[in-house]
């Protein structure tokens, strides 16, 4: 049998090229030589969609001993592995890499770069690895997990019943793990000129000379920073007035400062008019302050607009309540139909890999054995792998505010971290919101070179109240960027010492001489 030249869903390629990596990847996430297997009468549980938060409540169910059913119409794994945190923390890792061989001569006297670097081999790296790590959600690993896996359309046909390729699969439980996919907004010629978005630019071959990005949230500044030091001639333009409008606008200054020294233009307020073809260029018009411009790129990604993926699933059918922002649930994660949770993207404001993966763990519990969790209780910690990162956890000072608690904000630059300046890392730091009177942590904001790694210590204190003077106890290795914490614990006890705490200490001195 002839292999296809790539993978199409609607007939639209999704996987390209198809060489041996991307074979290797198709091989494992949706076999075309897959046969589903004969329904059982009933499960206990149905995940549809075999993204994070599908994979997860399909493999806690059957460990336990469930009926389970995985019905995924393209590729397990979902946007994380194919077209989302896998590929594009392979482009993020080689960009600083080649950033980090042009700077060595100049910060650590180095040898000097003068190669443009090979593109291509950035790219088949990409497919390689992800293609390595694909095993882990493919569907034969799941159906040794005792999971039964469907690749096909499903949709339910009534409340406690879902129909694939031709079999009705009858369930006690569902959970409805879709996600969202890209979609681009409709400015007038945009489609006709053609574009990228997350789910296409991973198929490139060839490093575009001139990349038009539009949107300056996190997949639109961590490709357009990565791009700019590939090579490409990278504009960003976007409607707010600086980048990451939703996170510090101290942190976002100073990713958009870096991003500009990597060579990316930002045009901030911008208004986009139309999109033409014009000879080899895609040329996107737009206005910006009552003046009219002009950006002309060969290629374009669009990175602005997410929609739920709730067509076709016969949701009405099921008796699912949902709008253009998803699935309606309540803080169990159930649906309008008791039997019916969701999970992830389809429902949540945090679309990130690891908040599927706890709804998963949460909705499985409450589903199938009583649980009694929320969401509302879960601390969902994030970060955006630009140079340096931007991490989060908890309440941004004004939000906080906005909850009704009386805040003490403390800052600790990351130019006091003797690591940070060795390692010619210093743009960045730490940011932690307390409750006023106490060491109580409410949220932090870390910008570092590191700071996805580095939030989950903050993570863990948020989650389990532990405050700054425990985490001051803790013995932290020297010299690390971790240290920060430390850091920020000591500016806080000197916080404590109030001039009366200062008499009476001073008071202490005089007589123990």
């Amino acid at each position: 049998m002839t292999e296809p030249e790539h993978v199409t869903v609607d007939d639209k390629p999704i996987i390209e090229p198809m060489d041996e990596h991307n074979r290797e990847l198709v091989d494992n996430v949706h076999p075309r030589d897959w046969k589903n297997p004969t329904a059982k009468d009933r499960y206990h549980l149905v995940a549809i969609g075999a993204g994070a938060g599908g994979l997860v409540s399909a493999a806690i169910a059957a460990g336990a001993g469930a009926r389970v059913a995985l019905i995924e119409r393209r590729f397990l794994g979902g946007d994380c592995l194919n077209v989302g945190c896998v590929p594009s923390k392979g482009i993020i890792s080689a960009a600083r890499a080649w950033h980090g061989a042009r700077r060595a001569e100049e910060v650590f006297g180095g040898p000097a770069v003068a190669s443009e670097g090979d593109f291509g081999r950035v790219m088949e790296r990409m497919r390689r690895l992800r293609a390595g790590i694909s095993p882990v959600d493919s569907a034969r690993r799941f159906s040794e997990l005792g999971v039964d896996v469907f690749l096909g359309e499903g949709r339910f046909t009534g409340r406690d019943r879902i129909e694939v390729g031709g079999d009705t699969l009858g369930f006690r439980r569902a959970i409805i793990a879709t996600g969202a996919r890209a979609v681009a907004p409709p400015f007038p010629g945009l489609e006709d000129v053609g574009h990228l978005t997350n789910e296409s630019i991973f198929s490139l071959t060839e490093l575009p000379r001139r990349l038009t990005v539009i949107g300056a949230g996190p997949i639109g500044c961590e490709l357009a920073q990565s791009f700019a030091r590939f090579g490409s001639r990278v504009t960003v333009l976007d409607r707010a007035d600086r980048v990451l409008p939703r996170e510090d606008p101290d942190a976002a200054r100073i990713v958009q400062h870096r991003m500009e020294s990597d060579g990316v233009r930002y045009l901030p307020r911008v208004e986009i008019t139309r999109v033409e073809r014009s000879g080899g260029d895609r040329v996107v018009f737009y206005q910006s302050q009552g003046a009219a411009g002009s950006v002309a790129g060969d290629e374009i990604l669009v990175a602005v607009g997410r929609a739920p993926n709730t067509e076709g699933l016969g949701l009405e059918e099921a008796g699912v309540a949902h709008d253009a922002h998803g699935v309606t649930v309540d803080d169990r994660l159930r649906t309008t139909n008791p039997r019916i949770f969701a999970v992830g993207d389809i429902c949540s404001r945090h679309k990130f890999t690891h908040a599927a993966d706890a709804h998963a763990k949460l909705a499985v519990a409450n589903a199938l054995f009583f649980g009694r969790g929320r969401v509302s209780k879960l601390v969902m910690p994030w970060c955006t792998y630009t140079s340096p990162e931007v991490a989060h956890v908890g309440y941004h000072e004004s939000d906080a505010r906005e909850a009704g608690h009386e805040v003490t904000t403390i800052t600790v630059p990351l130019a006091d971290n003797d690591r940070a300046v060795l390692d010619g890392e210093s743009d960045g730091f730490l940011r932690v919101h307390l409750k006023k009177g106490s060491d109580r942590l409410l949220g932090a904001t870390l910008v570092a070179a590191h700071a996805g790694d580095m939030i989950g210590e903050l993570a863990v204190a948020v989650t389990h109240g532990i405050g700054l003077k425990k985490i001051a106890s803790t013995i932290h290795p020297y010299p690390t960027q971790g240290e920060i914490f430390r850091r920020a614990a000591g500016e806080y006890q000197k916080t404590r010492v109030t001039p009366s705490v200062r008499r009476v200490l001073d008071v202490f001195f005089r007589v123990f001489r």
